[in-house]
């Protein structure tokens, strides 16, 4: 969807307040946000928005849909989603918000300087497309609410020396039990991930039979299977133990082994038949990965 007009830039608490027409924030870097109480303009919201700041959301009974890149995703049951500072979103009409639900809205200056600060740029789930979010049993979904209203009750108090102490450690624990809850839905949906599975092996084959090919990245592979590259590089860890770039550079030396000792090839024929722009890196890859060289490798077989 091409937009008509530049994204709306949102870049404060205060901002987002505004844009949403609700009061102001009761902090200036956090807040909470009930969905019932949102009344988006319609004026500006076919231009999107750039929210440089995290947003963390648990949406219930959501009746429209939100649109990411080329694809729209309906929400029709409680899920959580991610959004990190500069990513682009918007919604196909202001009617189609969620009935219930709430948002927690963090500038990156209420976590600068703590060690959360690192832990939020670290966590994958903030990179996911919108129809990789995270779907919670009713179990998970008490969970989650019970630690959104442990940080709601701080964000309506007073502010003191321990509030920011303590809303950092609720969105610690926030974190930690998300990533749980994603490595469950990564088992629970085996037979889908599996579908992926033979989807990345079919990209490989395709690849290793068109010798014009260049090297593959995590983003190409994600992109022909339709998810997001954190998405990919998870869902390989959980089902192979490897991250999706790991999981590229031991299919090229799989298949580099294969070629030195099937074939007469030149190890600079062999690299830019996978891909590889320069021998070199091939060579380095190839050592890196098996502690001897290409050709040492060959006289193995010799």
């Amino acid at each position: 969807m091409k937009l008509s007009q530049p994204p709306v830039h949102v870049n404060s608490v205060s901002e987002m307040h505004r844009y949403l027409n609700l009061p102001g924030p009761e902090h200036p870097l956090i807040s909470m946000i009930s969905f019932k109480d949102v009344e988006p303009s319609a004026a500006n919201w076919d231009r999107g928005m750039v929210i440089n700041m995290y947003i963390i959301a648990i949406k219930k009974e959501f009746l429209g849909k939100i649109h990411y890149d080329q694809g729209y995703y309906d929400f029709d049951e409680g899920m959580m989603s991610f959004i990190a500072p500069g990513q682009i979103c918007y919604q196909s009409g202001p009617g189609d918000n969620p009935r219930g639900g709430q948002m927690l809205l963090i500038h990156p200056d209420f976590i600068q300087n703590s060690p959360l600060a690192k832990t939020m740029k670290n966590q994958a789930f903030f990179s996911y497309s919108v129809n990789e979010a995270l779907y919670l049993s009713k179990k998970e979904e008490l969970i989650i609410e019970g630690i959104m209203a442990n940080i709601a009750q701080e964000y309506h108090s007073a502010i003191d020396s321990f509030s920011q102490d303590l809303i950092l450690s609720y969105i610690e624990l926030l974190l930690n039990y998300s990533n749980r809850f994603y490595a469950r839905q990564f088992m629970t949906r085996k037979t889908a991930h599996n579908d992926l599975l033979v989807k990345v092996e079919n990209i490989f084959e395709s690849h290793f039979e068109n010798t014009q090919n260049k090297l593959p990245t995590v983003r190409d592979i994600a992109e022909k299977l339709n998810v997001s590259p954190g998405y990919l590089s998870d869902m390989l860890r959980t089902y192979t133990g490897q991250s999706a770039q790991q999981h590229i550079h031991n299919k090229l030396i799989d298949k580099a082994k294969e070629i030195l000792t099937t074939t007469p090839l030149s190890v600079s024929e062999i690299a830019y038949r996978l891909g590889f722009e320069y021998p070199q890196s091939f060579n380095k890859l190839f050592k890196n990965k098996t502690n001897i060289s290409p050709l040492e490798y060959r006289k193995q077989f010799n």
